[in-house]
């Protein structure tokens, strides 16, 4: 297996593992978004894979955000997509995509990272503890039609 940046060639399967993150969100948005953030100069995400010489296992994806909940420095690398396929979960994909992540963002002069995930996302929750993650806040949003 080998962790790498993210090969143009390889946005469409890509694209596949997004819409397995985000399902409910239409594959033309996961694809006009995710070209739009790598063109954007500069590139307003860095995205790490996995892939096995076959296929991509999963992907990282990293954005750098001027403000983090818990974070003290700016900008702060944000995991804005954090994605291993099923089949392949706990075998130390997901940490070695981390730690390229972390690797780069310290390139970069930075001393923290933040992330997020759903409030009832055990799975996602368990990961980001076990690579050293804190909680930092818990929020439920709200909505109401008028």
């Amino acid at each position: 297996m080998q962790i790498r940046p993210l090969d143009r060639a390889e946005i469409a399967s890509w694209v596949d593992l997004r819409a397995m993150l985000w399902p409910e969100q239409p594959r033309g948005e996961l694809e006009s978004e995710g070209r739009a953030a790598i063109d954007a100069a500069p590139p307003s995400l860095v995205v790490f894979v996995a892939d096995d010489g076959a296929r991509l296992l999963g992907f990282i994806e990293i954005s750098l955000r001027g403000y983090a909940e818990g974070c003290d420095g700016s900008p702060v690398p944000y995991v804005e997509g954090w994605y291993v396929r099923e089949d392949h979960r706990r075998r130390g994909i997901g940490t070695a995509m981390m730690r390229a992540a972390e690797d780069w963002a310290r390139s970069l002069g930075c001393r923290e990272m933040a992330s997020d995930t759903w409030i009832d996302e055990r799975n996602s929750l368990e990961a980001h503890q076990a690579l050293g993650f804190e909680v930092v806040d818990r929020c439920i949003h709200f909505r109401k039609s008028l």
